[in-house]
């Protein structure tokens, strides 16, 4: 396991990704560790590295019997980031894990190309709560504090009944350590970040909760959106840990905001043309064009492939099968030979598209599928 030392303890973190990729840092909530982002990993590995840490006192990270700091917290970020031999970053915290982005964007400037701040707040209303909160943790351990923590972690669509992801964060919680929870609570009862935060100056998002009632909108996200300097904002349906609540809508907000927007849909729509129907193909395609089809084709390229295709709300293998499912659905059958052909010679296996071609049975009609099976099985699928 991936360890380094910082400030006298063991910090945990978790490297993944391609090294030629930027590098986005994310870090989680009080009473959670790295795997809170387990959601958004698919979607941020197709652009980025990412680099997830066990927050001192959390999961695998020590847990010294002491008081912490933000910025003894935000030590521990800038010592993984270095382990990782990386200078600059994206940063993604929520709660905890924003309340030391704010120290990092303030502080190391340099270091960050971009600051996400989901569900966190520059000053805590009442500090009175993490000092009855870090009591309660050392005296009644972490299952005295679930019945207080969960209504708040997720809203009560979530708990009633219990989701998994619910679940999950509660079995997480309950193993804490409650010296290290403790810890951590003294370091945002103690934290005051309001004076920061004029001097932040790198770009910046506030995700906020509309049913989030230990950082909501007002008096906490809409502070941090007013006081730092271009910052834009985001409201979701959701409690505190939002991402969990409401995945696809958080990494919708994350991408939209860290990816930029492709400064030519043609030549991105090349690219990724490319590499789902295979360089001869297109070379082919590109051979065959003449004045009469030119701008059919850079129609397609760029709107299609360009525009649709390169969205990241949805990763490649979800797109080749509601392509597969449409065309089928609508006898596009050239179309759906095409998508076969190059969808089994990359990312796609044989039962996948029988999984999709069982739901056209039902949806659009037996000969519809029927027609599907045959061709499918001409390209391969056994």
């Amino acid at each position: 396991m991936p360890f380094i030392a910082s400030q006298g303890s063991r910090i945990y973190y978790r490297l993944e990704g391609r090294p030629d990729l930027p590098l986005i840092v994310l870090v989680h909530a009080l009473g959670t560790d790295h795997g809170l982002w387990d959601p958004q990993m698919p979607a941020l590995l197709r652009y980025f590295q990412v680099l997830r840490l066990d927050v001192r006192g959390h999961g695998a990270s020590d847990a010294p019997a002491a008081d912490y700091t933000i910025e003894q917290l935000a030590g521990d970020v800038l010592a993984a980031v270095d382990a990782a031999r990386r200078e600059q970053f994206a940063y993604c915290g929520l709660s905890l894990g924003g309340m030391i982005g704010q120290w990092l964007a303030a502080n190391a400037p340099g270091r960050l190309t971009h600051l996400v701040l989901a569900n966190t707040s520059p000053r805590v209303a009442d500090p009175s709560l993490f000092e009855g909160r870090r009591r309660t943790a050392l005296e009644g351990g972490m299952s005295a504090l679930a019945g207080a923590v969960m209504p708040r972690f997720f809203s009560a669509r979530s708990l009633a009944p219990e989701s998994a992801a619910a679940a999950s964060a509660r079995t997480t919680l309950l193993a804490t350590n409650p010296t290290g929870y403790a810890g951590c609570c003294a370091a945002i009862r103690d934290m005051d970040h309001i004076k920061l935060l004029a001097r932040i100056r790198v770009p910046t998002l506030v995700i906020s909760g509309d049913h989030d009632v230990s950082t909501p909108w007002s008096g906490h996200g809409e502070v941090l959106a007013n006081a730092i300097a271009g910052a834009r904002s985001v409201l979701l349906p959701a409690a505190h840990l939002s991402n969990l609540e409401r995945p696809s809508a958080f990494t919708a907000a994350l991408l939209d905001f860290l990816l930029p927007a492709a400064s030519d849909p043609l030549a991105a729509g090349f690219t990724i043309r490319r590499q789902m129907l295979g360089d001869s193909h297109v070379d082919r395609a590109v051979a065959n064009t003449t004045g009469f089809t030119y701008d059919f084709q850079d129609l397609i390229t760029r709107y299609a492939w360009g525009t649709v295709w390169t969205r990241p709300g949805l990763d490649s293998r979800i797109r080749r099968l509601l392509v597969l499912a449409i065309t089928a659905a609508l006898g596009r059958s050239e179309e759906f030979r095409l998508h076969v052909h190059t969808g089994l010679a990359n990312e796609l296996e044989t039962v996948d598209l029988e999984e999709v071609l069982m739901q056209v049975a039902i949806y659009a009609g037996v000969p519809a599928a029927n027609s599907a099976f045959r061709i499918a099985s001409d390209e391969g699928a056994r």
